[in-house]
């Protein structure tokens, strides 16, 4: 059987089509297929349309509704524990991730020479200039300073055997991304690239800002590079000091100790306790992690799924 793995949230007008379109391709595959939606705490009508699709096919569609926002890394987690088929894959629900891509990911991976068979776009047509400079930025920054390698413009749409999923499900750790998760667990994979797409429905939930944030949580995640600039920063900053020291010293002996100079000094102080606090903020943020890891708190919180309708259905029976 294979799993697909839908992460939603606010997604009303998509998951219609998106149904729709994997149905359609699957007439040529004819595979045995199940959906796992996650309605990561919407606040449309998403989760009512879940439960539509779900008197739909009664076979084929589960769903986890969380009880908040978690977001989507919690999202993927709770699909991949919930998910049982032999082959998994993880896909949107706006279309970016085209289901005709489907029949050549199963046919790949049941040759037999790869755990998973992964997408990557070949362009960022459609997306704002300033958003496409930052996120190849992004990997270009991680891949040089950190251990895991991440392919610029992979998707989380990826297929996925059971062997790999259980991998990747070992890593139960609170600060996930993902995208570094199933590249640092290993296993072969091979990437299909296709052209960017614009989403068939609705609005991102992901502003600049928020992939910001997600950018800088995948660099701390998988990288101790900004702990190092942080020494060699503060070792820059004890040298330079202690020669701007010997500078002052040696020209108060040989010239005496004029009063002129109190700009410089300001701006030598600002400049140090600027690094300072630069220094605290990438250590605070590394603290920060740890803190949320030794809390061992649920990654995500499940308020209902599909038993509870059957469950509902039994007593009123």
């Amino acid at each position: 059987m294979l799993s697909i793995i839908v992460p939603c949230y606010n997604e009303e007008a998509t998951l219609p089509l998106f149904v729709a379109a994997v149905e359609q391709v699957n007439e040529t595959m004819q595979e045995p297929l199940e959906y796992i939606f996650i309605n990561d705490g919407s606040t449309d009508k998403t989760l009512t349309v879940i439960k539509s699709l779900y008197q739909k096919y009664p076979e084929k569609v589960r769903f986890l509704s969380f009880s908040r926002n978690f977001g989507k890394e919690a999202a993927l987690y709770a699909g991949l524990k919930s998910a049982q088929g032999e082959l998994v894959t993880v896909m949107d629900a706006d279309l970016q991730d085209p289901p005709e891509l489907l029949p050549d990911m199963v046919h790949l991976i049941r040759q037999g020479e790869y755990d998973c068979i992964g997408t990557r776009r070949t362009d960022r047509e459609g997306e704002p200039k300033i958003r496409s400079f930052f996120a190849k930025t992004f990997y270009r920054l991680v891949n040089r300073i950190g251990q895991t390698e991440m392919v610029d413009g992979a998707r989380d749409f990826r297929m996925m055997t059971r062997q790999m999923v259980d991998a990747v499900l070992e890593l139960t750790e609170y600060n996930r991304f993902s995208k570094g998760i199933f590249s640092w667990v290993g296993f072969k994979t091979k990437y299909l690239s296709y052209e960017n797409r614009e989403r068939a429905a609705g609005e991102t939930s992901w502003s600049f800002w928020s992939l910001f944030k997600y950018s800088i949580d995948g660099i701390v995640n998988f990288s101790e590079a900004p702990l190092n600039i942080a020494s060699i920063i503060g070792g820059i900053a004890c040298v330079g000091s202690v020669v701007a020291l010997l500078f002052i010293v040696i020209r108060a002996l040989l010239f005496g100790d004029p009063t002129a100079g109190w700009p410089s000094l300001v701006s030598i102080l600002l400049f140090v306790s600027g690094m300072q606090l630069l220094c605290i903020g990438i250590i605070g943020k590394y603290i920060g992690k740890i803190f949320l890891e030794t809390k061992r708190r649920p990654i995500y919180l499940i308020k209902e799924t599909e038993k509870d309708i059957e469950e509902r259905k039994t007593i009123q029976n």
